[in-house]
């Protein structure tokens, strides 16, 4: 029995990761998976994500009980090419639901995303965020072509569980951290990696993508609480909301972001900077509360392990007196 994971991005990668380091068999499946997968001890398979019969046979060839689907178009590769982007993330995520159905699967946890709550930013008032906010169907409709396509994903996932009995469980995570190798399709690793490069540099930082600036504050998670965030998911008894918030518990300012960045890189300064209009991404309106974390915490265990300051510290490869990756969160 084996848990199949699509996509292997970071978050794909270090859920494979965690799951193989307390013994489980994983199959990691990507369209071109990275070189960095093989690191993770999962089978490494490439599959395109919307080719059912090679799903399918992969997930039944490996004898699959679980399906983590992570694969996905980021923001920025959507509006290059939006039909892709429907397709990979819309159609993508009914056939994986489909395959589980088909298999009689255990449960599929889905990775979503808190950016679907932004359409209703503007008269929300300053209580928590939960997961079954109300909102407008014209007026509030997502801010974005990625937004649109996590609603639909949830829905999907919802509508599968109620049709026909499937264990799913769809994850909504914040601004996602990463620092990777490689060029990030994600409009938060495109501002952490900026701000790191500029401070590995010297060479002043250009903040002038309005994407990468916000009024007011924002809350992020790391890849690494998502990846923990899926695990638990996948060995939650009774998840019975089934759709769960999964930040840090932090917000910050874009001023508060920069400070953490340079708290660990002093070299950094900022060069061009324009002032942001609006909230994180693009979206209108400035965040108004966090997200509530309360029943992520009940029904899955979920306690965020990683802070803005943590995050920053291990992808800017700060070390400790011994020369090792400080992993106590000393500091948080």
């Amino acid at each position: 029995m084996a848990t199949l994971i699509t996509g292997a991005g970071m978050i794909g990668r270090e859920t494979a990761r965690l799951l193989r380091a307390r013994g489980d068999d994983v199959v990691l499946a990507d369209l071109a998976p990275p070189s960095e997968a093989a690191a993770t001890g999962a089978t490494i398979v490439a599959c395109d994500i919307l080719d059912a019969t090679a799903l399918r046979d992969l997930a039944r060839r490996h004898a699959a009980t679980r399906i983590v689907h992570t694969a996905a178009l980021l923001s920025t590769a959507i509006r290059a090419d939006p039909v892709r982007g429907v397709q990979v993330n819309v159609v993508g995520t009914a056939i994986v639901l489909e395959v589980a159905r088909q298999l009689a699967l255990r449960r599929v946890v889905l990775a979503s995303s808190t950016s679907i709550t932004y359409a209703v930013f503007d008269d929300h008032g300053s209580a928590p965020i939960g997961e079954d906010f109300a909102y407008r169907m014209l007026s509030q409709r997502p801010g974005s072509i990625y937004a649109a396509t996590k609603i639909a994903g949830e829905h999907l996932g919802l509508l599968y569980a109620d049709l026909y009995g499937l264990d799913v469980v769809a994850l909504r995570y914040a601004a996602v951290l990463n620092a990777g190798a490689g060029p990030s399709t994600s409009v938060p690793g495109r501002l952490l990696s900026t701000l790191l490069a500029a401070g590995r540099s010297g060479e002043p930082a250009a903040l002038d993508d309005p994407l990468l600036l916000w009024r007011g504050r924002e809350e992020f998670v790391d890849a690494r609480d998502c990846a923990r965030a899926n695990v638990l998911a996948l060995d939650a008894p009774a998840p019975r909301r089934r759709v769960y918030s999964i930040t840090s518990g932090e917000t910050h300012s874009i001023d508060e972001f920069i400070a953490a960045v340079a708290a660990v890189l002093p070299q950094l300064t900022i060069g061009r900077r324009i002032e942001p209009t609006g909230g994180f991404a693009g979206f209108p309106h400035p965040r108004p509360a966090p997200s509530d974390l309360s029943a992520a915490h009940a029904e899955l265990g979920y306690v965020p392990a990683y802070t803005l300051r943590r995050t920053v510290r291990d992808y800017a490869g700060i070390t400790g007196p011994n020369g090792a990756r400080d992993p106590s969160g000393a500091g948080r």
